[in-house]
């Protein structure tokens, strides 16, 4: 039995959620996909024409991107929140997803997604990756303050 399944979020679209009291600090699953670089997650964007900026893109440290829409499994799922629970970890070019603090079962795993984007930060722009993580001190968007 796995430590999470796939059900509908609150936060948005489908979720992922303990089927199990996690503790903090546990290695809760891989981020997997289709390793591929950089110049390839460009001319393969977007995934959806009609929600461009919605991707399964996941960026390494050494400027490869892990396509979780290539190959992925369900933590391609995991929301973002502005006070998340879990933390990616990058291991010699793998992502783990990590707990920061205890797990109830029937919780919602996330973590902070921390978008990068090119364009010059605006308000138009944090309102296209608006957040809807619910938290007391949302920051309102995906993107790294």
């Amino acid at each position: 039995m796995s430590d999470i399944e796939v059900l509908t979020s609150r936060v948005h679209g489908k979720g992922v959620f303990a089927t199990r009291h996690l503790t903090a600090g546990e290695r809760v699953i891989e981020y997997v996909g289709e390793v591929i670089t950089m110049a390839e997650a460009l001319a393969r964007h977007p995934h959806d024409a009609a929600n461009p900026d919605h991707t399964f893109y996941f960026h390494l440290d050494d400027g490869r991107v892990i396509d979780a829409l290539h190959g992925g499994n369900d933590s391609k799922w995991i929301n973002h929140s502005c006070r998340p629970n879990c933390v990616p970890d990058e291991d010699r070019g793998r992502i783990f997803i990590l707990t920061r603090r205890p797990v109830f079962k029937g919780e919602e795993l996330t973590f902070d997604y921390g978008l990068v984007s090119d364009e010059p930060m605006s308000e138009a722009l944090k309102a296209r990756y608006a957040c809807r993580c619910g938290v007391k001190k949302c920051r309102g968007t995906l993107l790294a303050t």
